[in-house]
């Protein structure tokens, strides 16, 4: 899943991408692991994590969420795919398959069922997966949801001239021939000419009561019961259905409805009164209502919430707290201290490289040894933005993950945190061709802009010619995700979907990848992630995906800037505040107001 990248580059989700742990057959724990340890034990709100994993809680009031953001980059169900994003409409407004628990900790990253019984039925192989919708789930209008609607949510997916942004799992799992172009025989439901639709069915199958959903994969997945967390999984109603002016018009299945959704200016969530609590105990739904207050200062957001007078005191973000403010907040002051978490997220952030806008490799690896990677983190917020990252695999991801070497020996000599211009100016002079101009695309906020002229000087210093493009960050990722607007180097976040990279290899640099920024089209490395997705042997795999990512970082497909921590402070009523590890951000479904 990709995060948002506000600010220090934070807050899944997929969305990502990002958004997400652990599979479900084999193992259960912690997504932040190893050298990264965990949210709960880093956090420095020990009262509002004891709070959290008690479960209380009481109905009424309004939760307020302030951003910057000018409206949301998705609010389509299969378009989500940041980290933020995924935690608060699953909490709120779309039901999935199967949920992350919501608890800080290890607790935070295991599952539970949502729509379905129980956490899913598989084969023998895996290669099948089968799960019952419980009864009583409808959408907002009263009418049940069944497998046909499960369905029909799924086949969006492959309409990718429409349905754009998200997750495509379904595309690269289900068992649908390919054509001759690579691209999938089926095309959604869009299309009416040349659309395979009987494969698709094949691969989809709805039980003759409508109430199983089995999902026939092309390899086999003891962790597909993990991929349908994600809300491009979820329902859709066909009737409803208004392709790409959906994501303006969502029908829920959820607790809440949107009664309001002015870009710019605010989302309301009001309560769904066809919503049961019978058919759901995920959600406990306590607030009245949740309002989302769209284009805010982020120092001013930061300064309301130190203050925390009047209705800030029900106030939470979709970013976390301004670097400037880090020491203030994080000072062992006791207005903060219950109420505020410092911890690891589950990103990697770091810079994609346009492979088909700057092709030559070693130009790419001039822009990765340029780069002033300790003044990045600086400017991020020192010690509380994370470690310097060498991979996109992070150490949390601890089965998968090992030492690149990328600062070390990879490009011939080690590289200092602060970059090596000579180095750079080398590696281009023996590229044999001059250096593109280099254009940076960012999402607009102050750090984030303090960044780029980093970027920028450093890229300067070794010759290069570099113009920065800032991006308002409602419609980041939309803007860069588009292979016609998408310019040579473009900043980026990504967690895995669960605890495996085959979420993160495969999604950044795979031929079906849902975040492929670096637009990577090579044919033998595509080979060697598909043989490490087919492979059942849990280590062997690991080691594939290990050596995947050196290889990744040797090509300088994307240059990894740090493993990144998030901070965040809310407002004193607010209760159930934690770090959802399965995110990096809240647990929004699980907040209330405290009287």
């Amino acid at each position: 899943m990709s995060d948002t990248i506000l600010d220090k580059e934070e807050h899944m989700g997929s969305a990502i991408k990002n958004g997400l742990r652990l599979a479900a057959v084999a193992t259960a724990g912690a997504l932040v692991l190893a050298a990264c340890g965990s949210s709960s034990s880093d956090s420095s709100s020990g009262e509002a994590t004891e709070s959290a994993a008690s479960g209380e809680g009481a109905p009424g009031g309004t939760i307020n969420v302030l951003t910057l953001e000018e409206q949301f980059l998705h609010v389509d169900p299969q378009r989500i795919y940041t980290g933020v994003d995924l935690a608060f409409f699953n909490g709120y407004t779309t039901r999935t398959l199967t949920a992350y628990n919501m608890a800080p900790g290890a607790e935070g990253v295991t599952i539970v069922p949502d729509m379905a019984t129980d956490l899913g039925t598989p084969s023998a192989d895996a290669k099948s997966w089968a799960f019952t919708i419980r009864d009583g789930v409808t959408f907002e209008d009263g009418s049940p949801v069944g497998c046909k609607d499960v369905k029909y949510g799924v086949s969006r997916t492959f309409a990718t001239d429409v349905i754009t942004d998200g997750p495509t799992y379904a595309i690269s799992m289900l068992d649908i021939p390919k054509d001759a172009d690579g691209a999938s025989v089926y095309k959604g439901p869009y299309v009416t000419e040349g659309n395979d639709v009987a494969a698709f069915d094949k691969a989809v199958v709805c039980s003759d009561d409508d109430k199983t959903i089995t999902f026939n994969l092309n390899r086999p997945a003891g962790d597909f019961n993990y991929t349908v967390t994600l809300t491009a999984f979820s329902p859709v109603p066909a009737a409803k259905d208004t392709g790409e002016g959906y994501d303006d018009a969502v029908v829920s299945t959820g607790p809440y409805k949107i009664s309001e959704y002015t870009k710019g200016q605010k989302m309301v969530l009001v309560r769904n009164e066809n919503w049961s609590k019978d058919s759901d105990d995920y959600r406990p739904a306590y607030p009245d209502q949740i309002v989302v207050t769209f284009a805010l200062d982020l120092a001013a957001i930061d300064q309301r919430l130190i203050a925390d007078a009047g209705d800030d005191q029900t106030v939470v973000t979709f970013t976390g707290v301004q670097p400037e403010n880090l020491a203030t907040v994080f000072s062992g002051d006791p207005r903060f201290v219950d109420r505020s978490v410092d911890g690891y997220d589950p990103y990697v952030r770091y810079l994609a490289v346009n492979t088909q806008k700057v092709p030559n490799q070693m130009h790419r690896q001039a822009i990765a040894v340029a780069l002033n990677r300790a003044e990045m983190i600086t400017i991020a917020g020192g010690s509380f933005a994370g470690d310097i990252g060498d991979g996109v695999i992070k150490p949390n991801l601890a089965t998968d993950y090992a030492p690149s070497g990328m600062w070390t020996d990879m490009f011939g000599a080690a590289v200092a945190d602060t970059g090596d211009a000579e180095l750079a100016k080398k590696l281009i002079a023996d590229s044999g061709e001059p250096m593109p101009p280099i254009t940076y695309q960012f999402p607009i906020s102050p750090t984030n802009e303090k960044a780029a002229a980093s970027i920028k000087a450093s890229l300067e210093a070794a010759g290069m010619t570099v113009t920065l493009e800032g991006i308002e960050a409602g419609q980041y990722y939309g803007v860069v995700l588009d292979p016609e607007q998408e310019k040579e180097l473009v900043s980026a976040g990504w967690g895995p979907d669960w605890q495996n990279a085959s979420t993160v290899i495969p999604e950044l640099f795979g031929a079906n990848g849902g975040f492929n920024l670096s637009r990577v089209d090579d044919p033998a490395y595509e080979a060697e992630v598909q043989a490490a997705l087919a492979m059942t042997d849990r280590t062997a795999q690991a080691d594939a995906w290990k050596a995947l990512n050196k290889k990744a970082m040797e090509q300088a497909w994307a240059v990894p800037t740090r493993f990144g921590k998030i901070q965040y402070l809310w407002g004193s009523k607010v209760g159930n505040g934690f770090l959802w590890d399965a995110y990096g951000s809240y647990a929004f479904g699980d907040l209330f107001v405290k009287s």
